[in-house]
């Protein structure tokens, strides 16, 4: 499995290009903006996207989706309860950022325990809420894309529209937290960091 990060958006969203080195399958996760260096990437790299994820519903985590689809063809794919998010720009929150980002109803919708495999890699979905209610944090063996769930020493706000602290602290520490120590955590803004130094470091989960 081959990780391609790039910052895109105003925002400072953190979208993943993940793929099979072998068969050239990959997923977009979170293409929040800039959509032409993400394509750029993915035509340059000879990949054949199969997905398109969202970790959740934000805007900046959405905004290039239908572009990215445009490009490659490719099935969007979000937890069913951010679902309604893709189509209302209020709910997205895109219109209190100045624009209007909106899609088409999801291709295909997630659930808990969910599998998404492209090549030879393979995604765990786990149903993270509190951010919103539709978050997710995907597993990929050693990896955690952790959405804006988990952040290094940080956590996702929980003050936004279905936001929920209590939800958001239950999901880290339930579902991320039992996790082997040296998994890399790549999240959805700022750096990485791996589960055992949250386990330690994060004030939020002590």
């Amino acid at each position: 499995m081959k990780i391609h990060a790039m910052v895109v958006g105003s925002l400072a969203t953190n979208c993943y290009v993940v793929y099979c080195e072998a068969t050239r399958k990959a997923a977009v996760i979170d293409p929040g903006g800039s959509a032409e260096a993400i394509t750029a990437f993915i035509r340059r790299e000879n990949l054949d996207v199969e997905y398109i994820i969202n970790t959740h519903g934000h805007a900046d985590h959405v905004w290039a989706n239908m572009k990215v689809k445009e490009a490659t063809g490719a099935p969007i794919l979000i937890h069913e309860a951010d679902a309604g998010m893709l189509t209302s720009p209020q709910r997205n929150l895109s219109v209190f950022l100045g624009g209007n980002a909106t899609c088409g109803p999801a291709d295909q919708l997630l659930k808990e325990g969910d599998t998404i495999a492209f090549g030879a890699v393979e995604l765990a979905v786990l149903h993270t809420p509190g951010h919103t209610p539709g978050g997710i944090s995907l597993l990929a063996g050693p990896v955690l894309f952790s959405g804006d769930t988990l952040f290094a020493e940080s956590v996702g706000r929980s003050d936004l529209p279905g936001g929920s602290h209590s939800q958001l602290i239950a999901s880290i520490v339930d579902k991320l937290m039992p996790l082997d120590d040296k998994i890399r955590v790549l999240p959805g803004h700022g750096p990485e960091t791996t589960i055992g130094w949250e386990r330690t470091h994060n004030p939020f989960i002590q």
